[in-house]
């Protein structure tokens, strides 16, 4: 089951069930099921208070990655800061709604096991994105 909730926000204008429909095609690429999964749509203050609580972190982030995956199951909670998608569209001179859409998949992307911290890694999860967004209807 996949959840949406935003708080201290107003909830994006997504279509949650072909959305939902969409990550599990996405996992399923991957050879992995969709178990649970909780987006929560935040602010940049409530995700910079996130990072700093439990990652120690002190920056804004788009998207935080809390992976609960059990074998081939995806399992996580993806918290996304709205305000941090909106600069990051505006700085990389893309429409909003595709940037939200990159950064929904781009936590299910990680649940499946895609890095993008390491050497090289960033091109191939830029790669799994747009790979992903081709197959958004």
């Amino acid at each position: 089951m996949i959840t949406y909730h935003a708080e201290g926000i107003k909830m994006p204008a997504i279509k949650r069930r072909e959305t939902t429909a969409w990550i599990k095609a996405v996992a399923a690429t991957y050879g992995r099921k969709v178990g649970e999964i909780g987006y929560l749509f935040v602010n940049d203050e409530k995700i910079l208070e996130v990072n700093n609580e439990y990652l120690g972190h002190d920056y804004y982030t788009d998207i935080i990655t809390f992976d609960y995956d059990e074998g081939n199951q995806i399992n996580g909670d993806l918290i996304i800061s709205l305000d941090t998608v909106r600069s990051n569209a505006e700085l990389f001179g893309k429409p909003y709604e595709e940037e939200l859409y990159r950064v929904i998949i781009h936590g299910v992307l990680h649940l499946c096991g895609i890095n993008d911290k390491g050497p090289g890694e960033r091109e191939l999860m830029e790669a799994a994105e747009n790979r992903a967004l081709t197959m958004r209807t």
